[in-house]
């Protein structure tokens, strides 16, 4: 399916549910309580960015230590990403949107149904690469071969300075 005509339906059609949603919400409540609610939303937005966007960093970090590729991570990052734009952008639609994008329920949910449609294509990808160059794949979960050894720590040989001393003891 085409990206293009999506996207520019999107562009006019979520713009109009914004004017349409504002029009109502504001003929309602009124104006002021209109906006301090947009208001409203963009700081709780903010908030629940930085909040979530650390803590999924930091189970991006523990899944590379763990040698695990942090493939659902990283599709809540872009997802994290995604939310907070559109908790930027004026508006009610675009805020419910944006807070799907940033609760970790919902989040969670939309990472395994992207994942689900194409991620793993990549993580294909590179192995057939690494079959392609008749190397095995590194496994996953960290348990890839360990190669035992000994070794010592050498200090390294500095070049020993003359000093003006010596150099006057030689002549």
């Amino acid at each position: 399916m085409p990206v293009f005509p999506i996207l520019l339906l999107l562009f006019f059609t979520i713009p109009l549910i914004e004017i349409f949603v504002l029009i109502k919400v504001g003929g309602i409540i009124g104006v002021w309580p209109t906006v301090g609610l947009v208001i409203l939303t963009a700081v709780i937005g903010a908030y629940l960015l930085k909040q979530q966007g650390i803590a999924t960093l930091t189970r991006v970090q523990r899944s590379m230590d763990q040698g695990q590729l942090p493939a659902r991570e990283l599709v809540e990052g872009f997802f994290l990403v995604i939310g907070g734009a559109l908790l930027l952008t004026p508006g009610f639609f675009t805020d419910a949107i944006g807070f799907a994008c940033l609760l970790p329920f919902t989040r969670r949910l939309l990472a395994a149904w992207m994942i689900r449609r194409g991620v793993f294509a990549a993580q294909a990808h590179v192995h057939a690469q690494y079959q392609a160059q008749g190397r095995q794949p590194p496994e996953q979960g960290g348990r890839g071969r360990t190669i035992e050894g000994e070794w010592e720590r050498e200090e390294p040989v500095r070049p020993e300075v003359e000093s003006p001393e010596r150099n006057r003891d030689r002549e």
